[in-house]
């Protein structure tokens, strides 16, 4: 397998001029072996970076490491199982470098838009696949497909900001993730995709499923800058407190937790005076009814206020990453 993949991925970019990083992860089929007898075959040995790890870290350990040897504007990322096809990787470069304005900083190539081939042997892997999509996108206000992909191009300047962390399949999460706390957009374009069966190598289990909603929690609600960290705790307690006065017994406590998700959300894009003017039409809100009616109108001058804020903030820039303002503003 690995033989027909390189193959093909260095007769895809023959014609330009890449430096390949190729990593092996700990393997123990043989790749090993081979990478290191052949790769010389296929391309100067000047133009690529063979990086063996001892023991398996994980794909993201894998990456990082790879990510230490990149030179250059770009980096394309790609799987070597031939799920995908180098083809669409290329694809994704011409797009990027054709690029007049030079606005795409990240491109992820996505399994479930165009009209390319598509081949799907695991319906819950599909369906964990969409789910944590669409989790992703609530909690980082942002649009795309296909989180899970494993072809990219993203810019250098870019990636060597991001501090990546997580070792496994949460990879995926911790780079789309930093990317869009960064509030950079994530383009993306329709790739084809043939999946593997369990009995061809492919590894991904129910319990990668289960870490992977931790590392979204981790990485929404964890990984944030001071001033987040401080309007997180500020409307997680608002909002908790402003829970507490709906419904009885576990209607008041799922009542109570919804209210806290919202305030954790909030404060990812709203800092303290922000907050506070929402938390004040809230009050507001709830002097036009009483008993549990009180929800309808606390809800309409929520929105209100959520729209409110973003008019008023909108404009505000932002100011320096040392000023005490930015616990505020």
């Amino acid at each position: 397998m690995i033989e027909k993949f390189i193959e093909k991925l260095f007769k895809t970019f023959s014609h330009l001029n890449v430096k390949y990083i190729i990593v092996d992860d700990g393997s123990k089929d043989g790749t090993k072996k081979w990478l290191e007898n052949n790769l010389q075959k296929f391309i100067d040995k000047n133009n690529y970076e063979l990086i063996i790890l001892k023991k398996n870290k994980g794909k993201g350990f894998a990456v990082r490491k790879g990510i230490e040897k990149i030179e250059g504007d770009y980096t394309i990322f790609i799987d070597s199982d031939l799920e995908y096809d180098p083809n669409d990787a290329l694809e994704l470069f011409d797009i990027v470098n054709n690029n007049e304005n030079k606005s795409i900083k990240a491109l992820v190539g996505s399994r479930y838009i165009g009209g390319k081939l598509q081949l799907r042997r695991h319906f819950f892997n599909d369906i964990a696949v969409r789910l944590n999509t669409w989790i992703f996108n609530v909690l980082f206000n942002q649009s795309i497909t296909d989180l899970h992909s494993g072809t990219k191009i993203i810019e250098n300047k870019l990636l060597k900001s991001l501090n990546l962390t997580l070792d496994g399949f949460g990879h995926e999460i911790d780079i789309s993730s930093q990317i869009s706390s960064k509030t950079i957009n994530i383009y993306e374009t329709g790739i084809s995709y043939v999946e593997r069966s369990f009995e061809e190598g492919k590894k991904i289990t129910i319990i990668d499923g289960i870490l992977s909603y931790y590392f979204l929690f981790k990485a929404r609600f964890l990984q944030n800058d001071k001033y987040i960290q401080v309007s997180m705790l500020y409307s997680l307690t608002a909002m908790l407190f402003i829970g507490t006065f709906f419904g009885m017994g576990i209607g008041k406590i799922m009542i109570t937790v919804v209210f806290a998700f919202v305030g954790l959300v909030n404060a990812m894009h709203r800092k303290i005076f922000a907050l506070s003017i929402v938390f004040l039409f809230i009050y507001l809100g709830s002097l036009f009814s009483d008993g549990n009616g009180r929800i309808f109108p606390i809800l309409l001058f929520y929105f209100f206020s959520l729209w409110l804020t973003k008019r008023i903030f909108k404009k505000i820039k932002k100011t320096d990453s040392n000023n005490f303002l930015n616990f505020f503003i």
